[in-house]
């Protein structure tokens, strides 16, 4: 089996490190490239000093050189910097893997057209639990209809930038499908002061920011006299790089198209 040449984009982040830890360990990886954003103190370190075993391979800030001869480029960055990213592998065909969070309306739309180019994987969440979290959040959903109340609470560390977080969103964007709702137009995104009775079809979002916490996402399917939570719990980033590589394994042998992770894991 042919073995995959893996490029890791913000390799000096909290992802990054587990990411490049990770392909060290499979026989069948190869790190052939780690990235990092221009003037980073981590450009031109061995990557693999990251996680504590050196490989070689230098950290460096120069995407459209770095990918050209690659198979997969992880990216677990921000919004901009998967963006140039993008191009870079667009350029050269190579396959993406997006964790990648907070996306606007356009960069999605940049996204989707270079995917008629390139295979990608996008995914607010790599997570396996998670993502069979979301299925049974549909389920729920559909089975539940509309005499439930929903809220969504996530907690994540101190140093995420985004709010609410992209699973988050996701679970919303699967409730609200469910229930026959367009999210944009029931989503609500923070309580204060006198905000009069509830609209029952409104969906509920709460953030909480702290510590050094992974990343926690709670829905609540509140009833007259019971409630139903849906609960995911991650205590360490080891599931989502393991996910993130699952799904470079899928893309790698697709030509082109934007995927998600219920086709990685063959939900669709």
């Amino acid at each position: 089996m042919k073995t995959l040449k893996i490029a890791i984009a913000g390799s000096a982040g909290r992802m990054g490190r587990v990411l490049i830890e990770q392909v060290l360990r499979d026989p069948g990886l190869r790190l052939a490239a780690a990235l990092e954003r221009n003037g980073d103190a981590h450009v031109g370190r061995d990557a693999g000093e990251l996680a504590g075993s050196p490989c070689g391979v230098k950290i460096v800030d120069a995407a459209v050189s770095a990918v050209s001869g690659c198979d997969v480029l992880v990216d677990f960055t921000r919004p901009e910097g998967a963006t140039a990213h993008l191009a870079a592998c667009r350029r050269h065909g190579v396959k993406m893997v997006i964790g990648t969070t907070g996306f606007n309306e356009a960069q999605k739309k940049e996204i989707a057209a270079a995917a008629r180019d390139i295979a990608i994987v996008m995914s607010p969440n790599f997570s396996v639990g998670v993502n069979v979290a979301l299925r049974l959040l549909e389920t729920a959903a559909g089975t539940l209809g509309n005499g439930y109340d929903v809220e969504i609470v996530e907690a994540h560390h101190r140093h995420k930038v985004d709010a609410p977080s992209g699973t988050a969103l996701r679970m919303g964007e699967v409730v609200a499908r469910a229930l026959g709702r367009d999210l944009r137009k029931v989503a609500v995104y923070g309580r204060e002061g006198v905000t009069g009775e509830r609209n029952d079809q409104t969906i509920g979002f709460a953030t909480v920011r702290g510590g050094d916490l992974v990343g926690d996402h709670s829905v609540m399917f509140i009833g007259t006299g019971e409630r139903l939570e849906i609960t995911h719990r991650a205590s360490s980033r080891a599931n989502f790089a393991a996910g993130a590589l699952r799904a470079a394994r899928f893309v790698a042998s697709k030509k082109s198209g934007l995927y998600d992770m219920a086709d990685v894991l063959g939900f669709k």
